[in-house]
């Protein structure tokens, strides 16, 4: 059995490989019922979700976007803090910003639909919500609810294209409109 105080690193790659396995039966089948498991902390993984939406294992970039999905398939927020579970065990990952990347919108009449950087896709609305933040350097931080607590940060790209699309509502903000929800622009 593993212990709960575990450091970074020193989860057992068997670990690794039991994530692994409990991701690819969820394969397919888009993501895993990670908000059903409640397995015990079994420690922290030298695992990290940059800002950029890249994934490094052990200090190095995932390059098979299929493994990435994998593990993203079995990625759950608790406490504002990351984990990669499977019914059995739970560990810790690091989490710079959000856990993906909106690279991508279709901007309708009255919906908006995101893709991430992992081919999540998600439209914009009550259930799924657009919120800006602003970062100490006064620059907009972008996000959209992409499932379970999991946000997506939305590029530059595609957050001009929103701002394009915006109107101003009747408190003088900026707002985007999709599926009947109203999401201010500005923090």
């Amino acid at each position: 059995m593993t212990e709960p105080d575990r450091t970074a690193g020193d989860a057992p790659r068997d670990q690794t490989s039991a994530i692994m396995a409990a991701a690819r039966e969820a394969g397919g089948r888009g993501p895993a019922p990670v908000h059903l498991w409640d397995p015990p902390y079994c420690g922290e993984l030298d695992m990290e979700i940059r800002a950029d939406g890249t994934w490094f294992y052990q200090g190095t970039p995932i390059g098979r976007p299929a493994m990435v999905r994998l593990f993203a398939s079995v990625l759950k927020r608790e406490d504002g803090r990351f984990f990669l579970v499977t019914p059995v065990e739970k560990v810790g990952i690091r989490v710079e910003d959000a856990p993906f990347v909106a690279v991508d919108a279709e901007i309708g009449a009255t919906a908006i639909t995101f893709t991430t950087n992992l081919g999540d896709r998600v439209t914009a609305g009550p259930e799924d919500p657009i919120r800006v933040e602003t970062a100490a350097d006064g620059t907009p931080r972008p996000y959209v609810h992409i499932r379970r607590g999991l946000e997506a940060l939305i590029d530059r790209k595609t957050f001009y294209r929103l701002v394009e699309a915006a109107a101003p509502g009747p408190d003088g903000r900026l707002r985007l409109a999709s599926q009947g929800a109203s999401f201010p622009l500005e923090d």
